[in-house]
């Protein structure tokens, strides 16, 4: 235990797994946070006279199931292992930390999600602005970027790291900027100098400077990778040779995508539980690294039409070559996790069987390679001159590890025959010992003459040869005699000894020696780092590529056509996901929309509830957003002026925990686009205004359209649905605001939603019949039909300035008509409460006033 609490001290912020023996102990706090976490057994062990320790543990080969919940708990586990063999040594065993795990630096793969990366971020405040710092110990993917608060808000929302690494002091500043839903961790403030991280950046890449990397003009986002860089040595990751360069984020080349559109977008993940985003539409990936890029290419579209139109051209090549695209597809899906497995190599935790995997995922890039060169695609051409088929390691894979070794390097049986003579030699030793024993016993019962004469073995002297004690006299002189029974004695000789040593050390000699080969190859392997992942890269390239020209042809999408114009044209556009929802043989109503910076800017866009308002405002975001990242789209046409930020503001809610109302939310989300609008932004507003009063309301979306409209330097293409029907007017005072409607049809009492767009405003909400196709009851929707028609009679004698005074209230079974002063009676008792000076009223004669406005109603 002192042992223990020496080795806790260094981490006490985490969960110490103690090796004993076969098992990982916890204990004290530890065993009961780990119970509960991993539902184990929690006991009591006696520790000393008068003292007891909690304890609670599990099998070491259990490590891969427990592990990862702990993790997933949010919890840093430290990994202390027995550095020495415990028979070879008569003291306490001597033990280490050898790895500390935490949510963001992991290579275990029941802890990662093959899906996504598993990003370590680290954070360096500077007054208004960052540093940011991105790296994902799995892949060697080491990002860094520096910008304003808003810039790294957006980054940490798009890269989801696991976990954030900020200064001592510092967790309030970020919490304040970014929220609190990230696991953070905290290092002392030295790591977060100029001068330690350059010193750790240089070290770690071996170089001079750090301009080859195009980042040295980054002082804080140095200074945060630095930071990442120190936090790998803390946690005992110390070969990193897979992370080879550092990357800048360059904020220039993608579009803007702030938190509030990703999410309202449903880009990567959905607002409701079973719904579909459209990350699930597109992805139909079939390796990892395809999986991982396609996700980032969805929250990073491009900016530039050059590198868009490549990859259109290789979806619209894999469309038009379907066996083409059916064979790469089928030699993509023996690839797997090239990425992770190459970065196993360098943390030294590759096992046999994946190093197989690799071998097979090479063996199927060679292929690939040729299909990309003789398709004469010039984006596919380039593909295939960067893949390295890497032959020479292939080929000794092929050559020294057996095609059935196992998952563990020490279960034996993972260097083929033929690769080592002492290994084999070993093999047939520990394999076929009773044959040469045999031949032995053969040999000698020939030798000697003794028919009777038998070899056989016992734990006090190992193996013998036992004669009866009729043939002792033919017992050769160099046979040294051990023990002597009573119808028998027995004998060894020089050559059982030395077969007995090799026969019994063999076993271990074997494992030994194979996990010397084994890791012989896997140094060999590392020279192939950097080819290998530039591999993984191209592989995921191709795969997204591939995946686009399934979608395209599964959901009849077109090829848009992209621009540096500023206009967005689509005819018969759909929504991706929505259309893939729909009950079968229902068709998507398609709609045609037209924006531009000199005729049509801004489309109010108004209609009843439910006719599909916000499904048009965000399908037209979604086709943007999909032209832009090179995939084709819903549409029978579209062409897309490239857009650079896409803002939305669609569906606030309440954000309590930080008392913001639905309003403030909103107009925090509002405030931020309008500080943000660029000539080339394309802006969604859903509803704006409806959390305060309708005048307020109509008064700040009025002013919004008019500072959008008017903004002297940025004519943004916007989308305004809304129930203000009073906006509709903004079309007669601003030329480039346009009023469309979503259509409906009204058959008797019922409401027909066509769904489509048309040119004009329109009048009615329908928000009544909507109620009653939500099951509200029938007197409700009676009554507010009544009002509703009351209200509109009252509006059209008085207009809309004055407020509404007179509305009859009415309920199920009776009615009291309330200030409706046509009736003699209700004017009566008007005219009493008028009339009467409140202030001089005693008691009684208030009581006395009421019985006399009873009786005037009652008559009684």
């Amino acid at each position: 235990m002192k042992q223990y609490f020496e080795i806790k001290a260094k981490h006490p912020d985490a969960i110490l797994l103690f090796r004993v023996g076969d098992f990982y102990e916890t204990f004290s706090e530890d065993a009961i946070a780990a119970s509960e976490i991993l539902g184990i057994t929690l006991t009591r062990r006696a520790n000393g006279s008068a003292q007891f320790v909690e304890l609670a543990g599990f099998p070491h080969h259990a490590l891969d199931t427990y592990l990862p919940k702990l993790v997933r708990a949010g919890k840093r586990v430290a990994i202390c292992d027995q550095l020495e063999d415990p028979k070879l040594t008569k003291k306490l065993v001597k033990r280490g930390i050898t790895e500390l795990v935490t949510p963001g630096v992991s290579t275990n793969d029941t802890i990662l999600n093959h899906k996504e990366n598993n990003f370590l971020t680290a954070i360096h405040f500077v007054k208004d602005t960052c540093g940011i710092a991105f790296l994902d110990i799995s892949t060697g993917e080491f990002l860094t970027a520096e910008g304003t608060v808003d810039y790294i808000d957006k980054l940490l929302n798009n890269f989801s790291p696991k976990e954030v690494l900020v200064e001592r002091g510092n967790r309030k500043q970020f919490e304040e900027a970014f929220g609190s839903r990230f696991f953070i961790f905290e290092l002392e403030d030295w790591v977060f100098t100029s001068d330690a991280a350059h010193d750790r950046l240089l070290k770690h890449f071996e170089t001079k400077n750090l301009k080859g990397f195009g980042v040295q003009h980054l002082k804080m986002g140095i200074i945060a990778s630095g930071a990442i860089l120190h936090y790998l040595d803390l946690t005992q990751h110390t070969q990193i040779s897979h992370i080879t360069s550092l990357s800048r984020i360059e904020e220039d080349r993608y579009v803007r995508l702030d938190k509030f559109t990703v999410h309202s977008l449903e880009l990567l993940g959905t607002m409701n539980e079973g719904g579909t985003s459209l990350l699930n539409v597109l992805d139909k990936t079939v390796s990892p690294m395809g999986s991982r890029m396609l996700r980032r290419w969805i929250v990073f579209p491009l900016k530039d039409c050059k590198p868009i139109e490549d990859r259109q051209n290789v979806v619209e090549f894999f469309f038009r070559h379907p066996d083409l695209k059916e064979e790469l597809d089928a030699h993509l899906n023996q690839i797997g996790d090239l990425e992770r497995i190459i970065s196993k190599v360098a943390v030294g935790r590759v096992s046999p069987r994946e190093v197989l995997q690799l071998k097979t995922a090479l063996q199927a890039i060679e292929p690939i390679k040729e299909c990309c060169i003789a398709s004469e695609e010039p984006s596919l051409c380039r593909i295939g001159d960067q893949l390295n088929v890497c032959m020479l390691i292939r080929e000794r894979i092929e050559k020294e590890i057996n095609n059935d070794a196992p998952t563990l390097l020490n279960r034996g049986g993972v260097i083929r025959e033929g690769v080592d003579a002492e290994l084999d030699e070993l093999r047939k030793i520990a394999y076929s010992g009773k044959d040469y024993l045999l031949q032995i016993q053969q040999r000698e019962i020939e030798n000697t003459g003794i028919p009777s004469l038998k070899i056989a073995f016992n734990n006090v002297f190992g193996y013998y040869i036992e004669v009866r004690n009729t043939h002792k006299d033919k017992v050769p002189a160099d046979w040294i005699r051990k023990q002597t029974l009573v119808n028998a004695e027995r004998y060894i000789t020089q050559e059982l000894k030395e077969y007995e040593e090799k026969i019994l050390g063999a076993e271990e000699k074997i494992l030994s020696l194979e996990a010397k080969l084994f890791n012989d190859l896997v140094m060999c392997l590392m020279d192939y780092i950097p080819p290998i992942q530039v591999n993984a890269n191209l592989i995921g390239r191709i795969d997204c590529l591939l995946s686009f020209a399934k979608v395209a042809q599964l959901n009849k999408y077109i090829r848009p056509v992209v621009n540096d114009s500023d206009v967005i044209d689509i005819k018969a556009g759909r929504h991706p996901v929505i259309e893939k929802q729909l009950p079968p043989g229902e068709p998507y109503i398609a709609n045609d929309v037209y924006l531009d910076d000199e005729k049509q800017q801004i489309i109010m866009i108004t209609g009843p509830n439910m006719a599909g308002k916000s499904a048009l405002l965000r399908q037209t975001a979604l086709i943007t957003l999909m032209a832009q990242i090179g995939s084709f789209v819903p549409a029978e046409s579209a062409q897309i002026g490239i857009v650079d930020k896409i803002f939305t503001r669609v569906g606030a809610s309440d954000n309590i925990s930080v008392g913001e109302s639905t309003f403030m939310v909103e107009m925090n989300e509002a405030a931020d686009i309008l500080n943000n609008l660029s000539p080339k932004s394309l802006v969604l507003f859903d509803e704006l205004g409806r959390g305060t009063s309708t005048y307020d309301g109509i008064s700040i979306a009025w002013a919004i359209v008019e500072y959008i409209h008017e903004h002297p330097k940025a004519r943004a293409k916007t989308l305004f649905a809304t129930h203000y029907h009073e906006l509709n007017e903004m079309e007669r005072s601003f030329k480039r605001i346009k009023n469309y409607n979503v259509s409906v049809k009204e058959v008797g009492n019922k409401v027909m939603f066509l769904r489509k767009l048309v040119p004009g405003g329109s009048e009615h909400s329908f928000g009544i019949h909507v109620a009653k196709m939500a099951g509200m009851p029938q007197s409700i929707v009676k009554r507010s039909n009544e009002i509703l028609k009351q209200l509109e009679s009252e509006n059209r004698k008085e207009g809309m300035a004055r407020p509404v005074k007179e509305i009859t209230t009415q309920r199920e079974g009776y009615q009291l008509s309330f200030f409706q002063l046509d009736d003699p009676i209700l004017s009566q008792v008007r005219d009493e409460i008028k009339n009467t000076d409140v202030n001089n009223l005693t008691p009684l004669e208030a009581l006395n006033k009421l019985s006399e406005i009873k009786r005037i109603i009652t008559g009684k």
